[in-house]
Parts: structure tokens; C-alpha cells; sequence
């Protein structure tokens, strides 16, 4: 299956990202928008993965988050990836404890290498894409400039979540299939 190590956000938070979404796709020429309910942060996308390895994750996962203490995250601005082959992906970044959410991803992806993944290569840039192939009416930077009210709230995050990812229909749908607490203040 498909498969990666992610945080999943609370209802309040996925509805506030949609109600920024919205405001961008009324600027937009054209973009595919992802479903409010698939919004996440990706720590360590691992591909396709066997049972077995399912249970070495699970394992190490385990122990990672069991050191973890909880902290604060919240959306706060916006921006664009854009690439050579035209893909631009509208994201959601985030502010709050995220020192803590560097040494958090740093952590997870150093425990899946010692059990076979990939090591990362790139900078961890956290994000939560909102959009891809989006193409606004005006610059990104002018639209960007109107105002949209992000509200600084967000939640505490105390667990990482292993997601399966499957394409049902035209939908990609991701699924929890474990859970990995921190430890408890």
C-alpha cells in the first residue's frame, strides 16, 4: 500500500484552511482543489510499503512519539511551488512550535532510514497543499496581498498518524491505519 507518516488537523483548523482555500479559488483561473477532509502535514512520504514493514514503522513510530511532547501549531500564511513542468501547488504553511515540529520530522525520517527508507535529501519545508495546477487571475504575489484573515489559532498536536493513500474514482483518499501518541504531559 501506499503510504505516509503525517499529522492530521482537528475539524475547526481544516475548516478554517478551507475558508482560506475558498478565497483563493475565487481568484483563480483554473486549479484542482483538494478535499478539506484529505488536509494534512506530510513528515515522511514512504511509498508503497509491505505488512512487514508496516510493523517496523509501527515499532519505531511507537517509540519516536513516545519521547515526543505535544506543541502548537496554527495556518498562517500562504504560497506557491512551482515547477519547470507548470505544476504549481498552492500551500498552507504553518506557525507555532516549529522547532519543534523540525526536530520532530528530523526524527522520524533518521528512524525509517535505519529500517530501509530512503533518507531525506531535501530540506523538510512544512506545508499543507491546498491546491495544485493553480493559475490565478493575477499575480500570485497581488492576490496574495488581499486580505483573508488567516486567524491565528491552530491545536495542539500530541500523536502522528500512518496514512494509506488510494485513488477511489477521480478521489485520492487518505486513510489512518495507525496511531502514535506523544508522551503525556
Amino acid at each position: 500500500m501506499r503510504a505516509f507518516i503525517g499529522i492530521d488537523f482537528n475539524r475547526d483548523i481544516k475548516a478554517e484552511m478551507f475558508r482560506i482555500q475558498q478565497f483563493y479559488r475565487t481568484h483563480a483561473k483554473q486549479g484542482r482543489w483538494k478535499y478539506p477532509g484529505n488536509f494534512h502535514l506530510t513528515l515522511k512520504f514512504l511509498n508503497e510499503i509491505t505488512d512487514e514493514q508496516k510493523a517496523a514503522i509501527d515499532e519505531k513510530m511507537t517509540g519516536t512519539c513516545g519521547h515526543c511532547k505535544p506543541f502548537y501549531l496554527y495556518p498562517d500564511k500562504a504560497g506557491m511551488f512551482e515547477s519547470r513542468d507548470n505544476v504549481r501547488v498552492l500551500w498552507l504553511g504553518l506557525g507555532g512550535d516549529t522547532e519543534k515540529l523540525d526536530l520532530l520530522q528530523k526524527a522520524v525520517s533518521g528512524k525509517l532510514c535505519e529500517i530501509g527508507f530512503p533518507c531525506d535529501k531535501r530540506e523538510f519545508a512544512p506545508h499543507i497543499t491546498i491546491g495544485q495546477d493553480v493559475m490565478f487571475k493575477k499575480d500570485f504575489d497581488k492576490t496574495k496581498q488581499i486580505e483573508y484573515g488567516i486567524k491565528q489559532f491552530g491545536e495542539t498536536i500530541d500523536k502522528l498518524y500512518l496514512f494509506k493513500s488510494e485513488q477511489k474514482g477521480n478521489k485520492r483518499v487518505y486513510t489512518k491505519i495507525s496511531e502514535y501518541d506523544f508522551a503525556k504531559l
